[in-house]
């Protein structure tokens, strides 16, 4: 901070020859460097837009590599010092994922109470003739194409958030440290519920998608949180429920276990998004709403009541395969079977098997 620092080059430059005295192997010095050039860039980012900002440190101490490191009968052997090595013992979960065909490990991640181990596995793509949209919504997942629709209810996660968000407001304790240690713990509580409840559905739907040979389509809803702010004309309960939405967790899970098995995902862009809940999918006008049909809306031209949920699952499913088919003659030139998303050739990662989050942040 001192040298006003924060590229990797000039801070390795400034701090290599300091970490020397240090008696511990070179890549876990490459890799404190690494985190501390992450921390003060984005403190040089907040100081730039005008935020305060305080001394930069580290959150919690972390240890990350992808050299040297052995897995030997059921432990993680990894070095500390020359000629010494910390034998870590892995969960039966945990060798079951790394024992599979084509499992490889590339990475851990060790922190004070977490391993997280960053695996990759090469799969044959999924060679799908359709495609399935996925409509996320507060208190459900509608999944369908103009063959068939399915909703698979999450209603149980709003009452989990409401209990939890009732537990919290009771407290009384006069020292804050206490109370927000407590709250942490409920909001661990709801999110490790909410994330059981979501792990259910989507585990269906890859599955289902897979059997039947269909595409996933999801839709761009980034942005949304901006509806949902103080001064849009809503009460601040409802601003508290769909800020408490957990739609992107729902995405990630149906992502990475679509990757897993090789199914393509296909994402559409925001314009391709626009509508396709209150577009009608037989004829194309627009669909009119009504207070006493609740999610319900009607279309003037063809005279019938849809569901909008089901519509926007329909939609999806339409639109992406339109996108699909136009990326086939692309594969056929390619002489592999892939689909027209960005990433698909790499290896795919799984985010987690002893910790929820990547041992580096991706870009999708």
């Amino acid at each position: 901070m001192t040298n006003d620092a924060t590229s990797l080059r000039r801070l390795s430059l400034l701090s290599y020859n300091q970490l020397a005295r240090y008696d511990s192997p070179s890549r876990y010095k490459l890799c404190a460097i690494s985190r501390a050039a992450g921390i003060l860039a984005a403190r040089k980012k907040s100081l730039r837009r005008g935020f305060p900002t305080r001394q930069p440190y580290s959150v919690r101490p972390i240890l990350a590599s992808c050299y040297d490191f052995k897995i030997r009968s059921g432990r993680l052997e990894i070095p500390i010092s020359r000629g010494k090595r910390l034998s870590l013992p892995l969960t039966k979960h945990t060798l079951d994922a790394i024992s599979q065909p084509g499992v490889e490990v590339r990475s851990f991640t060790l922190t004070q109470n977490k391993l997280s181990l960053c695996i990759t596995r090469d799969v044959a793509p999924v060679e799908c003739a359709s495609t399935v949209g996925v409509d996320r919504n507060l208190r459900n997942l509608t999944v369908g194409n103009d063959e068939e629709t399915v909703r698979y209810d999450l209603s149980e996660t709003v009452k989990i958030a409401k209990t939890t968000m009732r537990i919290v407001a009771s407290f009384k304790r006069d020292d804050v440290r206490t109370r927000t240690d407590i709250s942490s713990k409920y909001g661990r509580r709801r999110t490790a519920r909410t994330g059981h409840l979501l792990h259910n559905a989507t585990k269906t739907i890859v599955t289902l998608a897979v059997k039947w040979r269909e595409a996933i389509v999801l839709e761009d809803i980034q942005g949304l949180r901006c509806l949902y702010r103080k001064g849009n004309g809503q009460t601040r309960k409802y601003r508290g429920r769909m800020n408490g939405w957990s739609f992107g967790e729902a995405q990630r899970q149906i992502e990475y276990k679509a990757r897993w098995i090789g199914l393509p995902i296909i994402h559409l862009s925001r314009s391709e998004t626009r509508g396709s809940s209150v577009t009608c999918p037989r004829c194309g006008e627009r669909l009119q709403s009504d207070k006493r049909l609740q999610r319900k809306l009607w279309c003037g031209k063809c005279r019938i009541v849809m569901d909008r949920d089901r519509v926007a699952a329909v939609n999806l499913a339409r639109r992406g395969r339109v996108r699909f088919a136009r990326s086939q003659p692309l594969i056929e030139a390619q002489g592999g079977a892939v689909e027209a998303v960005k990433g698909n050739p790499t290896a795919t990662v799984i985010p987690g098997v002893d910790a929820p989050k990547l041992t580096q942040p991706t870009k999708s």
